[in-house]
């Protein structure tokens, strides 16, 4: 277990090639506030939290994934994370430095094994937030992030040696889920070509999980799988896919964990492991087929 550790998921950035139509998925659907908008790039925050923003669109070319940004707690843990990350042999991008974006900061960036860009930060400057009612069908954070990984195995080796993450399950022997706080998961990492799975939005409860849906399906985004909930994790789900393409998710419920005590279990995977409720539509089959991620060892400036 490497010293120091990554702490939280801050963001996520994406390429996308219609901007206009998933900035307005974004808002008008999904529930995110835009908060800044310059040079072909939107920036967007939840309500419910004070990350200055989640998610960063740019226009370009191909979907891919431009960034996936994590937390640490001080500046002397992200020197630590830049050195373990180089003394893995992943490919830095820039090192520790002053950061530009929004809400600024001190970080690094860098290639996963995989090609994924990565990015670990800390100081960024809060931003505004309010408490989320029962039934407010609205984003609170970003729950997890689900990657897929040619070699699944050794990314969460680089996971838990490098970056400090520890394994809270396993489903079967191909999903394993990877914690950096008291959440039950913030990061899961399944087989396949290198590339997002999806991202997951943590609501206020299931009640305004459901409303989501109904939001969701009002406005012609129809659920791609769910509801249900989860075993390993013990949260509910609904899934669904942008206009651009890229899976995200509604859940509510993540189990809190003893981060220093929690015992990993290994679920066998059947239908009703999957979804304890078993009376959603669609299933894993019925969500983007993964494909290698446009954007692999290809940075991004801000």
């Amino acid at each position: 277990m490497s010293h120091s550790r990554v702490s939280e998921i801050r963001h996520v950035a994406y390429g996308v090639v219609d901007l206009e139509v998933e900035r307005l998925f974004y808002t008008e659907t999904w529930g995110l506030e835009e908060t800044a908008a310059s040079d072909g790039r939107v920036w967007f925050r939840t309500p419910g939290h004070d990350e200055p923003f989640v998610v960063k669109l740019r226009q370009a070319a191909a979907n891919r994934v431009d960034l996936i940004a994590l937390a640490a707690a001080t500046p002397a843990d992200v020197e630590a994370l830049a050195q373990q990350v180089a003394a893995s042999g992943a490919r830095l991008i820039h090192g520790p430095r002053a950061l530009t974006s929004p809400g600024g900061g001190y970080g690094f960036r860098f290639f996963s094994p995989d090609g994924l860009p990565f990015e670990i930060s800390c100081d960024v400057a809060r931003g505004p937030q309010r408490e989320l009612g029962h039934w407010d069908a609205l984003p609170r954070r970003i729950s997890h992030i689900v990657l897929h990984s040619p070699d699944h195995q050794a990314l969460v080796r680089f996971f838990t040696d490098v970056l400090g993450f520890r394994i809270s399950d396993w489903l079967g022997d191909f999903m394993c889920f990877l914690r950096c706080n008291s959440a039950h998961h913030r990061i899961a990492i399944l087989p396949g070509p290198p590339c997002l799975n999806h991202v997951a939005y943590d609501v206020p409860s299931v009640d305004s999980m459901m409303r989501g849906i109904q939001r969701l399906r009002d406005q012609g985004t129809n659920i791609s799988w769910g509801p249900g909930r989860h075993t390993a994790g013990n949260n509910t789900f609904s899934y669904f896919v942008t206009p651009n393409g890229f899976a995200v998710e509604y859940t509510a419920d993540l189990d809190t964990v003893d981060d220093d005590r929690h015992v990993a279990t290994v679920h066998v995977p059947n239908k009703q492991v999957m979804d304890q409720w078993g009376i959603g539509t669609g299933g894993p089959h019925t969500m983007p087929h993964p494909k290698p991620d446009a954007g692999l060892f290809q940075p991004v400036e801000d």
